[in-house]
């Protein structure tokens, strides 16, 4: 291939992004077939295939490569036409990034809040475990991911923010309840814990290896939502590891009680961007640098 047809790239990212064929050819204002032929197209330039037709349809890795090279030069051109038709500036820029949900919860919309109000941004916040952020950059979905993952991807740049301290905590009546003679394995085989989603390992791995439980043999809430962690914990439905930064005030005020004080979970969080990183981009990134370090150091 001597040169990139980027219509069909468009085709190819629409059809990742809406997951249907059917609905990316309604965006793109073309049949089906016609967005069919594009795939096709560019397999046939490229000598390889760009995506798995599977549910979910996903990209090969030649695919997820070109996707993220197309949506930096969608980046780039963003920030290049305001400046070639200032006329059209009032159309929001679209900036999807990456983040933990602790960081959302805590620290990042502060970070964010004075270059959302200062440019006409579209904001898109891709939720996921502070492992699997990086991920999305990988596969070309967000422009920066905030992750634990600490080695530079190819074509990006990598900042050191900080470290996010976990503690784990209950109520009073929690504590009264079900550790009064302090948590051990014959305790924890009661006491239910709580749980992220079914990809967070954060709780297992700390409870396999501090008392030695497999996950699945002790009691545990799913609940999707740093905030309603610290709801569950506060009326006494849960214990869990919530993010120090989080609770300070309910540590102050006796709500929560630090279970294990002697015992911390840390994990250091790294800000993951492209390369090219230019305009309002940059402003982004800079931004989530600054506030980052100053809030996690």
């Amino acid at each position: 291939m001597t040169n990139i047809d980027y219509k069909l790239l468009h085709a190819f990212s629409e059809v990742i992004k809406q997951q249907s064929f059917e609905k990316a050819s309604e965006l793109l204002c073309l049949t089906q077939s016609a967005v069919s032929q594009r795939i096709k197209q560019l397999e046939q330039n490229i000598a390889q295939p760009v995506l798995i037709r599977s549910n979910p349809i996903v990209a090969t890795d030649i695919g997820k490569k070109l996707l993220s090279h197309y949506h930096q030069v969608q980046q780039l051109e963003s920030d290049l036409l305001p400046h070639i038709h200032p006329e059209q500036t009032s159309t929001p820029l679209k900036v999807s990034l990456a983040t933990n949900a602790d960081s959302l919860a805590t620290w990042l919309v502060s970070a964010l809040s004075p270059v959302i109000k200062e440019f006409s941004i579209e904001l898109n916040l891709a939720l996921a475990n502070e492992l699997k952020t990086i991920n999305k950059l990988k596969n070309g979905e967000v422009f920066g991911a905030i992750s634990t993952h600490e080695t530079t991807l190819p074509g990006c740049s990598v900042t050191k923010l900080g470290e996010m301290n976990y503690v784990v905590v209950a109520s009073p009546s929690f504590k009264n309840k079900y550790f009064k003679q302090g948590i051990n394995t014959e305790s924890l085989l009661k006491a239910p814990g709580l749980l992220f989603d079914n990809k967070d390992d954060m709780h297992t791995e700390f409870v396999k290896n501090e008392f030695g439980l497999l996950p699945g043999s002790y009691p545990c809430h799913t609940v999707h939502s740093s905030e309603a962690f610290v709801s569950f914990a506060k009326q006494g439905l849960a214990y869990c590891l919530i993010a120090e930064l989080q609770i300070k005030d309910e540590l102050a005020d006796g709500s929560l009680i630090n279970l294990l004080p002697n015992t911390q979970l840390i994990r250091t969080l790294y800000w993951h961007r492209w390369a090219l990183v230019k305009g309002v981009f940059k402003k982004v990134s800079d931004a989530i640098i600054e506030s980052g370090i100053n809030v996690l150091n």
